[in-house]
């Protein structure tokens, strides 16, 4: 009974940031909103933490994984134009190491957690699985590229996205997604697919407004 009330609060609370940054940043207030990005990201992080079936050591091992792929990969993108292209970290992600973002190491490891709990949805070959999710992120990433710049997260020079960069994204993550699936770890796939679909939702809202 606790585990459910658990779910139904997660996802009121998802779903309430989600609208609610939806709406302030179509306001004139979009600026105050944009610099909560952060604490978004971390509302999703502790949704899966509080929902997970067994909470462990295993599932921060697991989740460290993409966690510093994401910041080893983005090191080197950010500061020597390594997988991505050349591109800039704006304000609003927060406290940069080296240039890049905690918080987008944090978004490394939560979107391999969601997509992994979609991709297994569809196959249970950890194969299959990993090229799924990682196809998954990419897609997720060539939404979120067009608002970027928009919201002062990062911004491509000349303001073009190289298509390296969306091949990048899917090898990088299927690499992420085939060590983090060694795990098994079992996070709640309902909280991981309200998740995936704020995503989509906020940013595709922002590709007509």
């Amino acid at each position: 009974m606790i585990a459910k009330y658990k779910l139904y609060i997660s996802i009121f609370i998802i779903w309430l940031f989600n609208i609610s940054g939806i709406i302030g940043i179509l306001s004139t207030h979009s600026d105050w909103f944009l610099v909560l990005t952060p604490l978004n990201l971390m509302v999703y992080f502790f949704a899966i933490l509080v929902n997970l079936k067994k909470f462990n050591f295993r599932f921060f091992l697991a989740f460290s994984i993409p966690f510093f792929i994401g910041f080893i990969t983005e090191f080197l993108g950010v500061n020597y134009g390594w997988f991505f292209g050349d591109y800039k970290y704006g304000e609003n992600l927060g406290f940069k190491l080296g240039e890049v973002p905690i918080m987008i190491c944090l978004n490394w490891g939560i979107l391999t957690v969601i997509t992994a709990d979609v991709a297994i949805k569809i196959t249970e070959n950890k194969i299959f699985r990993s090229l799924f999710g990682g196809f998954l992120m990419m897609l997720l990433d060539v939404i979120i590229e067009i608002s970027a710049p928009r919201f002062d997260f990062w911004e491509f020079e000349n303001g073009i996205v190289p298509i390296k960069n969306y091949v990048a994204w899917f090898i990088i993550a299927s690499i992420a997604h085939f060590l983090y699936n060694l795990f098994e770890i079992k996070t709640n796939k309902k909280v991981s697919l309200n998740i995936f679909i704020a995503i989509i939702i906020f940013f595709s809202t922002f590709l007509f407004f």
